[in-house]
C-alpha cells in the first residue's frame, strides 16, 4: 500500500477508535494497539511532510465532548501526554529533558530539589511534606541529576475543576484541550471532592482562582457492585470501570450519577491567580492541605535510574490499589524548568506517561461461538483452554466482532495470547502462528450464523451482525428478563430461572404474553405454590401501570437506555406521539443524538413491533406519561417550581431518592439542610434535629400524604 493510502486509512481508524473511546465508552482495541496505530501514523507522517496536516490525529488530543452539553473553555488548555512501553524509550526522553534544559541555559544546580526516592513519604502519613534537613541531603546526594515526580497513572476520565477564592465554581471535561463539557453538577456528587477548600494553617491561602486538574474514576468495589446488581436484573454487564466512569460523568440526569459512587484523584493546576508554586509536588502537598484526595502512592527522585526504581515499586503495588491504573507520570519536578522548555500542540514536553504492558497468558482457542444479545446482536466470543491471567482463571474472551475476526486471523485451534484489557475483560490480543495446526482454516463468520440457523444481516456502516428475527429463545429470555428488571417494568418475581419456564412451556413468545398469564395458567409450574404464583400475577398487573419511561426501557430500543427513556417520555408525554416523531423533531431535543434518532425512528416503522405495542396496549398497559414527567416537561406549572424542600425521616413508601427525583422532576430543589430559605420540611418517621429547626424557622413541614398532594400523585 502506498503511503497517502496508508495515512488514510490510518486517520480513518483512529477517527473512529477515538469515538468509541472517547464518545461511546466501548473500546473495541487495547490502548497500546492504538497508540501503535497512532505511532504508524506519525512515522509516515514525518516520512512524507507532503501529507501531514495541521488536523492530523497525531497531533491532535482527542474530543470527548457531547452537543447534548453546554461547552466551556478552559482558561490554560488541557493537554495530552506522550507515552512509551519501551524503558530505552523512557531514557531517551530523559536525555531530551536534559538537553532542552541545557538549551533553555538551565542545568540540574538551578533547578529546585527533590529528595531521593529512598526519602519519600506516603502524604498522609505526615504534615508538611519534606523536611529542611531532607531536602538538604537530597540536594547533595543529587549530584547533577534532574528531580522528577512519578506518579500512578489512573486510568478514568480527565476533569478541570475551577475553584474561586476557595468554592467550586465549574467541573469541565478535557473535551478538545480547548473547550470542554460542562459537568459541574455531576461532578458534585463526587463524596471526595471539596466544594470550598479546607481551613489548615499549613497550607497556602486560597489563590483567587485556580484550575485543579484531576482524574474521575470508579473504584473496583463500586463496580463489581454495579454488575452484580445488572447481573440480577439479567442486564449486560460493563466493560471495565474506565469506560463506566466517563459515561457515568456524561449522563443528562444527575440521579442516575448519585446512584454510582465516582471518586476523584487531584494532580496538577491549570491556570492560577494569586499563587506560584516552585516544585510539583508542592502543588501535591498543597491540594492535600486543602482537603482534596491525592495520589498516596507517588513517588520523588533524582534523575531517570531512581525513576525506574520507583516505577518498579508501582508496578508491583498497583494490583493492591482499589482503582484502575495503566501506568506511570514521570514529570520535572521544578516548574520553572517546566516552563522553560514548554510543550508541542499536543502535550508537555516535561512529561511523559510509561505503560504497564498489559498482563498476558498465551492459551488454546478451543472453539468460536456467537452470544446472542437482547436486541438481537451477535457477538463473537472465543472459548478457550482455562489459563490463569492476573489472579483469576480465564476461560473465555471477547471477539469484538467480525471484522477483528478477520483483522487478526484468529481461527479454531490456535494459539492465542489473551490479555484483560482495562484489567477486566480479557481480550484475544493475536495469534502465535508459528504454534498454528497444519489442518487451520480461516473463522467463516457468516458461514457459521448459517450453520446455527441464524437468520440475520450485517448492520449497514457497522461491524456488527443482528439476527431478523426476535423469536431466537436466548434472545428471548434476555429481553423479557431486560424488560421485567427492576429498572424496566420492575416485575417482582419474574427472575431467569421462572423466564427459563415460560419459554420452554410455550407460554410466552413476546413480551406481550406477560399479560395474557393468569394463576391457574403459572400454577403447574415448578416452583410455583398458590401464593407464589399470586404474587407474580399481582405483580405483572401492577406494571401496567407503570410510567411511560419504564415500558420504553423494557422495549430495548436499540441505544434507548432508561435516562433516554425518561426525557422521551417527558417530552413527548404519550407513546402514540413519539411513535410519529420525525428524526429532525428527535435530534431537536437535547440529549438525542442522531445515531438514536434514527434507531427510534425505525424500531416503530418495523411491524413486529407495530404488532407488539397493539398487544400491549390490547393488554392494557400504560401508554402515557405519568403527571410527575409531565411537569417535568412544564415545571412551571407544578405547584413545586423552585421550591426549596429539605428532606428528613422515613417515608412511608418513598426513599429519599424517589422523593428527591420527584422534586426535581416538577421543578423543585432538594438542600441537605433547613435554613430560612426553606420552603418546605418533607418529614417521615424518626425526624431528627433538622424538624426541631424547622419548628423555629416556621418552616412548612409536611409528611408524605400532602407532599403527594401537592404533586397530585397516588400511591
Amino acid at each position: 500500500m502506498n503511503p497517502a493510502s496508508r495515512i488514510t486509512e490510518l486517520r480513518t481508524a483512529i477517527a473512529r477508535h477515538e469515538r468509541l473511546y472517547r464518545i461511546e465508552n466501548q473500546p473495541e482495541i487495547s490502548d497500546q494497539d492504538f497508540d501503535r496505530l497512532v505511532r504508524e501514523l506519525a512515522e509516515l507522517e514525518a516520512a512524507h511532510p507532503e501529507l501531514a496536516g495541521p488536523d492530523s490525529p497525531s497531533t491532535q488530543i482527542g474530543d470527548d465532548r457531547l452537543p447534548e452539553f453546554t461547552h466551556y473553555r478552559h482558561r490554560e488548555p488541557m493537554m495530552s501526554l506522550d507515552n512509551t512501553y519501551d524503558r530505552a524509550e523512557l531514557v531517551e526522553w530523559y536525555g531530551r529533558l536534559q538537553r532542552a534544559l541545557r538549551n533553555a541555559g538551565l542545568d540540574a544546580n538551578d533547578l529546585a530539589s527533590t529528595p531521593s526516592s529512598r526519602d519519600s513519604r506516603r502524604p498522609e502519613a505526615q504534615g508538611n511534606l519534606f523536611s529542611q534537613t531532607e531536602l538538604d541531603q537530597a540536594q547533595a546526594d543529587r549530584n547533577e541529576r534532574l528531580p522528577l515526580l512519578v506518579e500512578p497513572k489512573i486510568d478514568g476520565l480527565a476533569i478541570s475543576l475551577t475553584y474561586e477564592k476557595g468554592k467550586l465554581i465549574r467541573a469541565v471535561t478535557r473535551g478538545n484541550g480547548e473547550t470542554g463539557d460542562e459537568v459541574t453538577e455531576n461532578a458534585r456528587t463526587i463524596h471526595a471532592l471539596p466544594h470550598q477548600f479546607r481551613k489548615s494553617a499549613d497550607a497556602p491561602a486560597p489563590p483567587d482562582l485556580i484550575e485543579i486538574r484531576g482524574e474521575i474514576y470508579m473504584t473496583y468495589a463500586e463496580f463489581d457492585r454495579i454488575n452484580a446488581e445488572r447481573r440480577a436484573a439479567g442486564e449486560a454487564e460493563f466493560m471495565n470501570p474506565r469506560n463506566l466512569a466517563a459515561g457515568t460523568l456524561k449522563q443528562l440526569d444527575v440521579r442516575l450519577v448519585r446512584q454510582r459512587r465516582l471518586e476523584i484523584i487531584v494532580y496538577a493546576m491549570g491556570a492560577c491567580e494569586g499563587w506560584n508554586p516552585g516544585r510539583q509536588h508542592d502543588i501535591i502537598d498543597a491540594f492535600r492541605q486543602w482537603g482534596f484526595p491525592v495520589a498516596a502512592t507517588y513517588r520523588l527522585a533524582a534523575g531517570i535510574d531512581e525513576a525506574w526504581t520507583a516505577i518498579e515499586e508501582l508496578d508491583a503495588a498497583r494490583h493492591n490499589f482499589a482503582y484502575p491504573t495503566d501506568g506511570v507520570v514521570l514529570k520535572l519536578d521544578d516548574r520553572k524548568g517546566q516552563k522553560a522548555i514548554g510543550a508541542t500542540s499536543k502535550a508537555p514536553r516535561w512529561a511523559i506517561a510509561y505503560k504497564f504492558a498489559a498482563e498476558q497468558a498465551e492459551t488454546r482457542l478451543e472453539k468460536i461461538s456467537i452470544q446472542v444479545g437482547r436486541t438481537g446482536a451477535l457477538t463473537p466470543v472465543a472459548e478457550l483452554t482455562p489459563v490463569l491471567l492476573a489472579g483469576s482463571t480465564v476461560k473465555r474472551a471477547t471477539l469484538h466482532n467480525e471484522d477483528e475476526i478477520r483483522r487478526k486471523d484468529v481461527r479454531e485451534g490456535d494459539t492465542v495470547v489473551v490479555e484483560k484489557a482495562g484489567e477486566v475483560i480479557p481480550a484475544v490480543v493475536r495469534v502465535v502462528p508459528e504454534k498454528r495446526p497444519e489442518s487451520s482454516v480461516p473463522f467463516d463468520f457468516q458461514g457459521r450464523l448459517v450453520a446455527l440457523g441464524f437468520d440475520a444481516e450485517r448492520v449497514p456502516g457497522q461491524a456488527a451482525w443482528r439476527l431478523k428475527t426476535t423469536d431466537h429463545p436466548v434472545q428471548l429470555h434476555r429481553q423479557i428478563v431486560h424488560f421485567a428488571s427492576r429498572t424496566a417494568m420492575d416485575i417482582d418475581g419474574l427472575g431467569k430461572e421462572i423466564v427459563s419456564q415460560l419459554i420452554e412451556a410455550g407460554m410466552v413468545r413476546d413480551v406481550a404474553d406477560l399479560y395474557q398469564l393468569t394463576v391457574e395458567k403459572i400454577l403447574p409450574l415448578e416452583r410455583f405454590a398458590q401464593k407464589s404464583a399470586e404474587n407474580l400475577i399481582a405483580a405483572i398487573d401492577h406494571s401496567r401501570q407503570n410510567d411511560l419511561w419504564r415500558l420504553l426501557h423494557g422495549l430495548g430500543l436499540p441505544h434507548v437506555g432508561a435516562e433516554a427513556a425518561k426525557l422521551l417520555a417527558r417530552e413527548f408525554g404519550s407513546m402514540d406521539r413519539l411513535a410519529t416523531a420525525s428524526e429532525e423533531e428527535l435530534t431537536a431535543i437535547h440529549g438525542i443524538g442522531e445515531v438514536m434518532a434514527q434507531s427510534i425512528v425505525a424500531w416503530f416503522t418495523t411491524e413486529v413491533h407495530r404488532e407488539r405495542l397493539q398487544k400491549l396496549r390490547a393488554a392494557g398497559v400504560n401508554f402515557s406519561a405519568h403527571l410527575s414527567s409531565q411537569t417535568a416537561r412544564n415545571p412551571e406549572a407544578s405547584p413545586l417550581h423552585n421550591k426549596t424542600f429539605v428532606l428528613t425521616g422515613t417515608l412511608p413508601s418513598l426513599t429519599r431518592d424517589e422523593a428527591s427525583a420527584l422534586i426535581e422532576e416538577a421543578g423543585g430543589k432538594v438542600t441537605g439542610s433547613v435554613s430560612k430559605k426553606t420552603d418546605y420540611l418533607l418529614a417521615g418517621e424518626n425526624a431528627g434535629s433538622k424538624l426541631a429547626k424547622a419548628e423555629t424557622l416556621g418552616v412548612a413541614i409536611i409528611d408524605e400524604a400532602t407532599f403527594r398532594a401537592l404533586l397530585e400523585i397516588t400511591p
